[in-house]
């Protein structure tokens, strides 16, 4: 279930606006 940890990663991320900065990370 690692992938759905990393979701959960990304949607705090996305929260405090770093989702970008994440998902190009990715």
């Amino acid at each position: 279930y690692r992938e759905a940890s990393k979701a959960f990663s990304l949607a705090k991320s996305l929260s405090t606006g770093n989702s970008k900065s994440f998902f190009v990370r990715q």
